[in-house]
């Protein structure tokens, strides 16, 4: 087996064998053959929003500055463009089935998290964890 990306080994049983349910085989197999497909399209969709979000929260950060949210507003920022960086890398990996894909998606979707935690977003978190759950339960249909 490959190496494991960080925490993999830690927190795999969590989301598999802990888990408190199991996604059906049928969506597994769903996911895993549509996911690269949704993913595409999604994150072209999302480059307007992005581009929009790096340029107003740009514009706002010295006022956001003096409120005192600039800072865990520029690291969500921060993290969140580099999740979607590491999801644009997952795309060849991801449409091959490869390992690589599926752990620049991990790494993504920590990422997706974190900046949920920074933002103080408790539906973005709770999203989040149960993707992060769907990626463990799929872990093993990319080689």
């Amino acid at each position: 087996m490959a190496q494991a990306a960080i925490f993999e080994s830690e927190l795999a049983p969590y989301f598999t064998t802990k888990a408190p349910f199991q996604f059906p085989v049928n969506f597994r197999e769903g996911f895993v053959k549509y996911w690269p497909v949704v993913s595409l399209i999604l994150l072209l969709l999302a480059i307007p929003g992005l581009l929009v979000f790096l340029g107003i929260g740009a514009a706002f950060l010295p006022v956001a500055a003096v409120a005192g949210v600039g800072f865990t507003y520029t690291i969500a920022m921060i993290i969140s463009l580099a999740g979607t960086v590491l999801a644009v890398m997952a795309l060849p990996g991801l449409f091959n089935r490869k390992r690589q894909g599926w752990v620049f998606s991990y790494y993504a979707q920590l990422l997706s998290i974190l900046s949920s935690v920074f933002s103080i977003s408790l539906v973005g978190i709770i999203l989040g964890l149960l993707f992060l759950m769907l990626l463990f339960q799929v872990r093993d249909y990319y080689n």
